[in-house]
């Protein structure tokens, strides 16, 4: 059985206050490898019981982990990333049909790819951060609701660990009862 994450030491380059948060991420990227990347087509898209789809908690990952962290830099979010907002909307309500398989939004191997660009991205920033800048206030969302750097940075992966727990346990669900 492997170590887990938070037991494993140091991240090169990453300061000890910010290395359980990046632990997170280092986990989840772990765990959501090992739960979705052997799922089949119809395991992937499927909603059971009207749950999310595990296709769409990997691209709310990758996307989500993309917008709090252009928070933290203290900017607001851009087209690009609107737009692939709007594309993870319809990922979330995307339904496949089995009876007539069709082609998907996103590809498997692109969903796991954008997981692991997106975490690698955070831990990237994770390792550039001024420590002086963590407290410093920073505005989310069109509402400006109040955070800052830390708050930001820490919700990443706790909000990353949030959705690994629900690809996991509908992961399992799903080899449980579809055929791959």
């Amino acid at each position: 059985m492997a170590t887990e994450a938070w037991l494993s030491g140091p991240i090169t380059g990453i300061d000890p206050m910010l290395l359980p948060a990046a632990h997170a991420l280092v986990q989840a990227r772990t765990d959501i490898l090992a739960a979705a990347s052997s799922l089949g087509a119809v395991q992937l898209w499927s909603k059971p019981g009207g749950a999310a789809s595990v296709a769409f908690h990997l691209c709310h990952v990758e996307g989500s982990i993309d917008r709090l962290l252009t928070y933290g830099r203290g900017e607001q979010l851009d087209d690009r990333q609107r737009k692939a907002l709007a594309a993870e909307r319809e990922i979330g309500a995307f339904t496949w049909h089995a009876e007539r398989p069709q082609a998907t939004p996103r590809s498997h191997a692109e969903l796991l790819r954008g997981v692991a660009t997106s975490i690698e991205a955070a831990l990237a920033t994770f390792a550039d951060i001024d420590l002086a800048e963590l407290h410093s206030p920073r505005l989310v969302g069109r509402a400006g609701l109040p955070s800052t750097v830390f708050g930001l940075l820490f919700h990443v992966a706790e909000h990353t660990q949030r959705h690994t727990g629900q690809i996991v346990t509908t992961a399992k669900i799903v080899r449980g009862l579809l055929p791959a």
